[in-house]
């Protein structure tokens, strides 16, 4: 079968290459899918560049890509909530990707049968992005009448994580720029924060939750508009003791963290707030929640992009550019 694979850290272009390989054995858990499509996600070139590598290093060539959407085409002896030629979509698990290849084999517990309503694009831009806002929204035990700022509305994560909030009857305030502005309120944001003409700073306070989708001074400022005892979750920003520890990182790196995230334990204590870094894990019955959640029309998959198989690489850096407005996607089949 045809797949993309990292032949090494560094430049995207440069460390990219597809090649031919056999099809992935299927062991007695897991089901062996036909690649349809796949989406891309940041920490696809993250992981290329070696952004990520004091957590998990790559024996080289490897395999890349999270997100997917196909066809069961083979089951192991063991599963029994699955069938040949079910239309399924997943967020395989961080040890086992490769996602950008014509077939995978995966954990049926990282699998669910996708929206009826999508077609494979759609539904394969969706996995990422909704596990790591339910789960995200989860620690913040998000509820009806919460005021919230989501970072970056026009992005990925931004546009799902939006129309999730608002599902659950919070009243959200997002960035965006200026050109995005009309379409970022048509996904049903209350405020929409043209970070070109505006600062958020000066316009957003006493908030429950902040999810910062950007790291940086983000998250050092997001304390500065909560209220006290609100909420900071993460995606990029300093690592938390809690997640150090869920990352199984000994004592010596968990100290250097700790080193790292000063100013944010400062914060914590100054608004008696709460932080959390997440790590997102795939999960079979949470993408079960997002289809029901597509089904009733809640959620609408917003794609701004899809590229065909040998484009791969032209794919993942339109996604490194940070031009995307949504989800990048890619059509295998």
């Amino acid at each position: 079968m045809k797949v993309l694979q990292i032949k090494g850290y560094g430049a995207i272009k440069r460390n990219l290459v597809f090649n031919e390989i056999e099809k992935p054995p299927v062991k007695d858990n897991q089901i062996l899918i036909e690649i349809y499509a796949a989406s891309v996600n940041p920490i696809d070139y993250k992981i290329i560049e070696g952004v990520l590598k004091r957590i998990q290093k790559l024996s080289f060539p490897a395999p890349i890509g999270y997100d997917v959407a196909g066809i069961v085409v083979e089951k192991g002896a063991n599963v029994r909530d699955f069938n040949i030629g079910d239309k399924v979509y997943s967020r395989v698990p961080s040890e086992s990707p490769g996602t950008f290849a014509e077939y995978i084999s995966v954990d049926t517990h990282a699998v669910c049968l996708k929206p009826s309503n999508l077609d494979f694009e759609q539904s394969a831009s969706l996995p990422l992005v909704g596990l790591t806002t339910l789960q995200s929204f989860d620690k913040a035990k998000l509820k009806s009448g919460d005021k919230i700022l989501i970072h970056a509305g026009s992005g990925g994560v931004g546009t799902f994580a939006i129309q999730y909030a608002k599902s659950k009857g919070a009243y959200v305030y997002t960035t965006t720029s200026t050109k995005n502005v009309s379409w970022v309120k048509e996904l049903g944001a209350d405020r929409v924060i043209d970070y070109k003409t505006e600062n958020y700073l000066d316009i957003v306070s006493d908030l429950d939750i902040v999810y910062d989708t950007l790291g940086g001074n983000y998250t050092v400022d997001a304390f500065d508009v909560i209220k006290e005892g609100g909420k900071v979750i993460s995606l990029t920003g300093e690592i938390d003791e809690e997640t150090a520890r869920e990352l199984k990182l000994n004592g010596f790196i968990r100290f250097l963290l700790s080193m790292k995230r000063k100013k944010i334990t400062k914060q914590i204590k100054k608004k008696s707030a709460y932080y959390k870094m997440i790590i997102m894990s795939p999960n079979g019955q949470q993408l079960q929640d997002i289809k029901k959640l597509v089904d009733g029309q809640s959620i609408t998959p917003i794609i701004d992009k899809i590229f065909t198989f040998p484009e791969s690489i032209d794919a993942l850096l339109y996604q490194k550019s940070g031009r995307a407005k949504g989800k990048i996607v890619i059509k295998v089949k």
